[in-house]
């Protein structure tokens, strides 16, 4: 459980990084608690896509992925950050990525920085 809390916090890290580095990411409305309140909560539904709908599409791009040496991760991720925005939105939280290749570098950008952090952070359950 503990690991599940300091994965999602280092998501949540994450995602703050990428809607102060893009722009077209945007986090909307209210102080400080409320924003902090939407990224521990939109952590939480990027960490549920993450682990339920991109190893479906990791299978079946399994070709894509093999002929580009894995360079269509950066897709699978933009993708999901979509979906991440699309059910943020139906869940009335303020979370939006405007395009396609904004997702691409907000990808980018989450993957290294939740890289970076669960590599300095302790992994225990």
């Amino acid at each position: 459980m503990t690991n599940f809390l300091i994965k999602t916090l280092a998501n949540a890290a994450a995602l703050a990084v990428a809607t102060m580095l893009l722009s077209d990411i945007s986090l909307q409305g209210g102080g400080t608690g409320r924003k902090t309140l939407t990224l521990i909560l939109v952590a939480l539904i990027f960490g549920v896509v993450n682990f339920l709908v991109k190893p479906v599409v990791k299978l079946f791009s399994l070709p894509v992925l093999i002929l580009t040496l894995g360079l269509f991760t950066l897709v699978i991720n933009a993708l999901m950050l979509l979906l991440t925005s699309w059910i943020a939105g139906k869940l009335d939280l303020s979370f939006h990525v405007d395009g396609f290749f904004t997702a691409v570098l907000g990808g980018l950008i989450i993957s290294l920085v939740s890289w970076a952090l669960n590599m300095l952070l302790p992994d225990r359950d």
